[in-house]
């Protein structure tokens, strides 16, 4: 099969032992997933400042950064397809080029509206960068063992990213200015790429399937214009006629496609991977825990710095509990793996992770370090789940669709964080006073925490990796 595809696409396969012991592999995808994670919270802190010295309005602010984001939710599946088709490390590199030279653009903007530009295309470079990321991961770890290390590895760049990315860019704002927040995305950018031309074998490509453009669009629209209904629903409310219009657009186009997937030769989500049930049911298991982890940063994040008066560099510390815990979680999740299988793994972490939200919910005016375990667990319990999902997500992904499964799991773990978000952020401007509104978003957490552990019952596999 292997060698079929690769006499079709004109690249050789991989060879069944290719990084399997190097490090190099591993380093270079999780430093392009890092970065892109990155760039989603460490522009919050940042922003203020951007608006003052670009004399940015309202809106130019929410489009530097909201923009990045919507470009990046709605072309994951479009990057994992192109991924298939053309081979995962050319569009991996593509992504990553395309990636550090709009960082530069970004460092160097003179107005908003060239900003803003920049942004949507760092966006783009995201979404070629995330699909790719995990089927080179599959493709240079093909021992069961190492990949789910791998998988546990790529897991923990996303906490790490998304919880240090409020310290890390208060840090940089005060001390060298906000442009840097951006530049700094260079030296990354440059070594992930050279690392991942030297070091990681290249991908079998699957000239033979066409992209289906109709439904590539009607996927970025679904995915962007909810992504945009979430993202002003915060702020906005979830009645203003704008974000009402965005949702129905939304699934309008989501109807769109499924009556255009029906029709298909080549659909964009086969009905195979669709009626999978690790597959499917990995994929919603991703969006709770997003939701639940993402949802809990940002409402800590404005709990902290609006009703307890922490600076931003503060409030990064503060939550650095949860972040300190993400790596030490992947790494045991994926060497427990091996001997228990991905079952037991995930439903305890769900679990842990509630637990943490539930601690929340039952005292958000607590002092600071009675807030710390609830944390601790949480950000435990959802990288402690994460290695599993992944690897059910990709696991269950036919021959040549490991870029399509890749870029579905990290679709819905975006809208999930989206709806976090926009969810907690509602919470925190209705309710009467922030408590309140705290003690209702984390509840909610913590019940998608728990809905996450009884879908990861029914649908993953209880046989150990290599069992």
């Amino acid at each position: 099969m292997a060698s079929a595809e690769s006499a079709r696409g004109g690249e050789p396969a991989p060879p069944p032992e290719s990084g399997q012991r190097s490090w190099a592999p591993l380093v270079a995808v999780c430093a392009g997933y890092f970065i892109v994670i990155l760039d989603v919270t460490i522009i919050n802190v940042a922003v203020p400042v951007i608006g003052r010295e670009l004399s940015a309005s309202l809106t130019g602010i929410q489009w530097i950064t909201n923009g990045y984001t919507m470009v990046l939710a709605g072309l994951l599946l479009t990057g994992g397809a192109l991924g298939d088709r053309l081979g995962n490390r050319r569009v991996f590199c593509s992504g990553v080029a395309v990636f550090t030279v709009a960082s530069a653009a970004c460092a160097i903007a003179p107005s908003t509206p060239f900003l803003v530009a920049a942004r949507l295309l760092e966006g783009l470079g995201a979404a070629l960068i995330v699909p790719g990321s995990l089927a080179l991961l599959q493709q240079a770890y093909p021992a069961p063992a190492a990949r789910s290390r791998a998988f546990g590895l790529w897991g923990s760049m996303a906490g790490i990213a998304a919880s240090t990315g409020p310290l890390l860019g208060g840090l940089v704002v005060t001390t060298v200015g906000w442009r840097w927040v951006f530049l700094i995305n260079l030296p990354a950018g440059i070594v992930c790429l050279a690392l991942t031309l030297r070091h990681v074998t290249r991908s079998p490509r699957r000239a033979d399937r066409p992209l289906d453009w109709p439904a590539q669009c009607a996927i970025v629209a679904a995915v962007a214009l909810l992504t945009a209904a979430l993202n002003e629903a915060g702020r906005r409310g979830w009645t203003d006629p704008a974000v009402l219009a965005a949702a129905g657009l939304s699934a309008l186009s989501a109807a769109t496609l499924v009556v255009r997937e029906r029709l298909a030769r080549h659909p964009v989500l086969p009905p195979s991977l669709l009626r999978s049930r690790a597959m499917s049911g990995g994929a919603l298991i991703g969006a709770l825990f997003n939701f639940g982890f993402y949802g809990m940063v940002f409402t800590a994040s404005l709990y902290f710095q609006r009703q307890r008066g922490f600076s931003a560099l503060g409030t990064g510390a503060a939550l650095f509990p949860a972040v300190a815990m993400t790596m030490f979680a992947s790494v045991l999740s994926g060497r427990l793996a091996r001997r228990t299988g991905h079952r037991p793994l995930v439903v305890s972490g769900m679990l842990l992770a509630a637990l943490g939200l539930a601690g929340w919910a039952a005292g958000p005016g607590s002092p600071y370090p009675l807030l710390v375990a609830p944390m601790m667990a949480a950000g435990f319990g959802t990288s402690f789940a994460l290695t599993g999902a992944t690897a059910t997500v990709m696991g269950a992904a036919p021959a040549g669709y490991s870029g399509t499964a890749s870029a579905l799991f990290n679709t819905t773990r975006q809208v999930g964080s989206a709806t976090g978000v926009a969810l907690g952020g509602t919470l925190l401007a209705t309710a009467t006073d922030y408590n309140a509104g705290m003690r209702t978003s984390m509840a909610i957490g913590a019940l998608a925490y728990l809905t996450a552990a009884i879908l990861a019952w029914l649908c993953v596999p209880t046989k150990p990796e290599g069992a």
